[in-house]
């Protein structure tokens, strides 16, 4: 299996912070959330055409690790890695690092479905991944 590693970098705003400095637990979601983002349009997927033919993405699942804190205008890296593809969903590897040391670690299962909410097959271009 092609793992298709993406690095996304990210940098620590004000208002991603909580009073102490540190990042809110639930923005490092929207961290990884970016860089899954990024990772499917660096393979080649289009998500806007995926929805305009009836398809989306959505989390199924998120199991997460909350290593070390990070803080306010620290510059960050999000590591992607696919670690699991079948026809129908795949698992994703994602850790959140500062200077190479892990602050945050999910996997994360994404599905396929129809925009009625029905479980769909990935699309090619992923399927074609492993």
């Amino acid at each position: 299996m092609n793992n298709n590693l993406n690095t996304f970098p990210v940098r620590v705003y004000y208002e991603d912070t909580d009073m102490g400095g540190i990042v809110y637990h639930a923005n490092y979601l929207r961290f990884i959330e970016r860089a899954r983002s990024d990772w499917v349009r660096g393979i080649g997927v289009d998500q806007n055409a995926m929805r305009e033919a009836g398809l989306i993405y959505v989390v199924r699942r998120v199991e997460a690790d909350y290593l070390a804190p990070a803080k306010f205008d620290e510059e960050l890296q999000v590591s992607t890695t696919l670690k699991q593809l079948t026809p129908a969903r795949m698992i994703l590897t994602q850790e959140v690092t500062r200077d190479g040391t892990p602050l945050f670690r999910a996997e994360v299962t994404v599905v396929c479905i129809t925009i009625a909410g029905r479980p769909a097959r990935l699309p090619a271009e992923i399927r074609a991944l492993a």
